[in-house]
């Protein structure tokens, strides 16, 4: 980061690009839009958890198949999680988005279950492991979430940031359940971890548009990276840090900044 009037003026740019696209017209082109078709606090955070582990690749697509998910799990996830029985289970074997497949999806469902009813859910479990680090906190999540018998390349479908990992989707899932957000994009559903903690959803797009504004000198989009863009975005705004993760993909993919 250069001098404090730069630094001003990058935290104007990047406000300002904020209000342009943290705003509920991204939500119609966004896997958020899935987890927004709920209202029990229950079905949003397992749908978004959901959509978010699948959530790489072409944006229709991740969408298209996210609505297939719920349409397998009765558009009710909780109820399903909670409450399905073992032929329930053979709809999902013909689930597929790139290389997460239907034994992957069952695995996930038996997890979930497992979450809720020993972990009392997962916003309960994230509090529990979080201990004002949240990479850690996941990574010790996934070590939770594999106690159910599991093949072990479904494992691969949640980083591990201790793993040198960015883990993107689970930084961008907690995003989407912590921050408290006027405009109603994220949920701030989960009062338990303060926004503050959260890490940017580091991908191609924003690690590129990072770089190019000096927040990020990394190459890699790795955990190591993501310490480093944290650390600048904090400097930013240190109580809603990843508010900036708008404003970085908005240029990124909209911009093609």
């Amino acid at each position: 980061m250069a001098s404090n009037k730069s630094i001003l003026e990058l935290k104007d740019f990047l406000d300002e690009k904020v209000e342009i696209y943290d705003n509920p017209k991204f939500i119609e082109s966004d896997p958020i839009q899935i987890p927004h078709q709920f209202s029990k606090k229950e079905d949003i955070e397992i749908s978004g958890f959901l959509t978010a582990t699948i959530a790489w690749g072409n944006r229709k697509s991740i969408i298209n198949n996210a609505k297939k998910l719920m349409h397998f799990l009765d558009d009710a996830p909780h109820d399903f999680i909670i409450n399905h029985e073992e032929n329930d289970l053979q709809k999902l074997e013909n689930f597929v988005h790139r290389t997460f497949n239907g034994t992957d999806c069952i695995t996930f469902i038996r997890a979930l279950q497992h979450i809720y009813k020993n972990h009392n859910g997962l916003e309960s479990l994230f509090n529990k492991l979080n201990t004002n680090n949240l990479q850690e906190a996941i990574s010790k999540f996934k070590t939770v979430f594999f106690e159910v018998e599991h093949l072990p390349r479904t494992q691969k479908h949640i980083s591990d940031p201790l793993k040198n990992s960015a883990a993107k989707r689970i930084n961008m899932y907690l995003r989407w359940m912590v921050r408290k957000d006027n405009a109603g994009v994220d949920f701030g559903i989960w009062n338990s971890i303060a926004p503050s903690q959260l890490s940017c959803p580091l991908d191609v797009h924003s690690g590129n548009v990072a770089r190019k504004l000096n927040l990020l000198s990394r190459k890699q989009n790795d955990s190591k990276a993501l310490s480093e863009l944290d650390y600048n975005l904090r400097i930013l705004d240190e109580i809603d840090p990843v508010k900036y993760d708008f404003a970085l993909f908005g240029l990124g993919v909209f911009e093609k900044f």
